[in-house]
């Protein structure tokens, strides 16, 4: 019994050597496979394939590591229309925000991005100092949310906000196409697939409901003639 676990303790402490060298070693001499790797490195990668597992997992993340870094930017940022347009005065939209960013759990992210003032009109009788005004107005907009930020409550420790000015383009999207999208939540997701009226497209409607004749090319349903229009469907 005492040779068997003087045996297994033998082997547990050359596998925890091993696994402290690791894939890389210091050996020096020519020997084959067995041995300390010198030739056999030349033409084999004891690293495969954790190398290049680690390689391709660290490209996939990596765009998507700045995706969430570009996003977590775009939210901590204070955008023109936060103020009164032309001045440094927060908008009650503008105060609701910067409580949004104090209230974000567990912590918030001290971080607050500022665009740079751009609603101050261009003219031909300011068009030579604008770019001085935009500046001023910026730095009195970075004071006004060091202010109202200082007016949050303080729960355990004061938390301290950085203010950081850019010009990235203002992010959008047509506001018709969420509204649509909002209203559209009632009634359940639904698509709509092209007609072959007058001809547009080429495209044929397809039945997705039940009880219909079935559909063939540039064809309406069996049961009766080409269905004009657009058909529902859902999805």
């Amino acid at each position: 019994m005492k040779r068997m676990m003087r045996a297994a303790a033998a082997a547990v402490a050359v596998a925890g050597g091993a696994g402290s060298i690791g894939c890389t070693h210091t050996g020096q001499g020519n020997e084959g496979p067995g041995g300390g790797g010198g030739l056999c490195r030349t033409f084999i990668d004891p690293c495969w394939p954790e190398r290049y597992n680690m390689t391709a997992r660290n490209e996939v993340l990596a765009p998507f590591a700045q995706q969430v870094n570009n996003g977590n930017t775009m939210n901590q940022t204070l955008w023109n229309w936060y103020f009164e347009a032309g001045t440094d005065k927060l908008t009650p939209a503008g105060r609701i925000k910067l409580d949004s960013i104090a209230q974000t759990r567990p912590s918030p992210d001290t971080r607050i991005y500022l665009q740079a003032a751009r609603d101050v009109t261009v003219t031909n009788e300011n068009v030579e100092k604008v770019g001085v005004l935009r500046d001023v107005l910026t730095e009195k907009r970075a004071a006004a949310v060091q202010k109202y930020m200082a007016t949050q409550p303080v729960i355990g420790h004061a938390v301290v906000y950085e203010i950081f000015v850019h010009d990235a383009a203002t992010p959008g999207m047509s506001a018709e196409f969420s509204a649509a999208a909002y209203r559209g939540q009632i009634r359940g997701y639904s698509g709509m697939l092209p007609g072959n009226a007058g001809g547009a497209g080429g495209a044929s409607p397809i039945s997705t409901g039940g009880g219909g004749g079935s559909v063939g090319p540039n064809t309406g349903p069996t049961s009766g003639a080409p269905t004009p229009g657009a058909v529902p469907g859902t999805y």
